[in-house]
């Protein structure tokens, strides 16, 4: 089986954090959204996953291979005309069945029968009560009939969630290349479900499968709630610092150094983190060499080497490098910026 993963856009949505590295490493309960979608798919027999990049596409490759051994090969977007473009790059890569990932959202799902589906191929979804906001399936006999993008009139409640088991590849390829040819576009893309429907329409039978939890990684707010289930749910560990309060779940890196301070629960503190003298939780995550001292810290996401120092904070997302000082309450700071607080009033 083969995986492809676009991962080319610039993630506009989850600005400031974006201009500097690309929205898969957008790091949420310590860890990259893309190291969490590739650690739902360990354990599949993958010959190869392909990964379609372009902005900064760099860094990706780079976590890749610093933290995954796996059979990769990356492909160049130039041109951002859409999903079903994308993966139609990855053509003269893919020989075989095709697991299509996008990393907008992480999900819990059984794949391990992948290799045993009878039908022609399998579309993730999950019903959601609003489904105007999403693109959406309809279902009868058993096989998907239409995919419709953000329908006005409820047609159905089943939410396309990004996760595609493709077994006719070919016919695939056809389809995305049927539409460029055509230019039949969706709100000025070539749509993946676009692609799906040419092939539904030719006679594939794909099977709608529920997954049972999808969480959106696509904006700042949608980014805090999938930190705190991720940190409700993901392993913890029983490293418990002399001189400390902690209150459980938590993960404390045996590389952190914790001093005087209150932890939990669902805590995450990363390798090389320093905390002193500050009350951590519920609901954080801080990243490899993030410090925090003489703070309150709440609900938030502190990135890689950043620092905050006397605050009070909740609901925030703090950068790369960034450096906070002072009483905010809640803000969303991007990569290596410094904001101070002379006091408030």
């Amino acid at each position: 089986m083969h995986v492809v993963i676009p991962v080319a856009g610039f993630g506009t949505r989850l600005r400031p954090h974006t201009y500097t590295k690309p929205k898969p490493l957008v790091n949420v309960a310590g860890k990259p959204v893309l190291g969490h979608i590739l650690d739902r798919l360990s354990g599949l027999d993958v010959d190869r996953v392909t990964f379609v990049v372009g902005y900064l596409g760099d860094q990706i490759r780079d976590y890749v291979e610093s933290n995954y051994n796996l059979p990769t090969r990356y492909v160049e977007q130039k041109e951002l005309l859409g999903q079903a473009h994308a993966i139609g790059l990855t053509r003269p890569h893919v020989d075989g069945p095709v697991l299509i990932a996008f990393v907008d959202t992480i999900f819990e799902g059984d794949l391990s029968d992948l290799d045993h589906v009878r039908s022609d191929g399998v579309i993730y979804v999950k019903e959601v009560d609003d489904p105007r906001r999403f693109g959406v399936v309809t279902v009868a006999d058993g096989h998907i009939r239409r995919f419709v993008e953000k329908p006005s009139q409820p047609v159905s409640n089943l939410a396309v969630i990004g996760l595609y088991y493709i077994k006719p590849y070919h016919l695939l390829f056809d389809c995305i290349a049927e539409l460029q040819r055509r230019n039949l576009r969706t709100q000025g893309e070539f749509f993946l479900a676009d692609a799906l429907q040419l092939m539904v329409d030719r006679g594939t039978h794909f099977e709608a499968r529920t997954v049972d939890v999808w969480k959106d990684c696509g904006t700042a707010e949608a980014l805090l709630d999938t930190n705190r289930y991720l940190l409700e749910n993901d392993a913890h560990n029983e490293v418990r610092p002399a001189g400390c309060i902690v209150r459980p779940p938590v993960f404390i890196s045996p590389q952190a150094k914790v001093e005087d301070s209150v932890i939990g629960p669902y805590v995450y503190v990363g390798p090389n983190c320093q905390v002193k003298n500050a009350i951590v939780g519920p609901y954080v995550s801080m990243a490899a060499g993030a410090s925090v001292e003489r703070t309150i810290l709440q609900d938030s996401i502190v990135n890689e080497d950043s620092h905050i120092d006397s605050a009070v904070l909740t609901e925030s997302l703090v950068g790369q490098h960034a450096l906070v000082r002072g009483g905010f309450e809640r803000f969303n700071v991007g990569d290596s910026s410094e904001i101070e607080s002379r006091g408030r009033g």
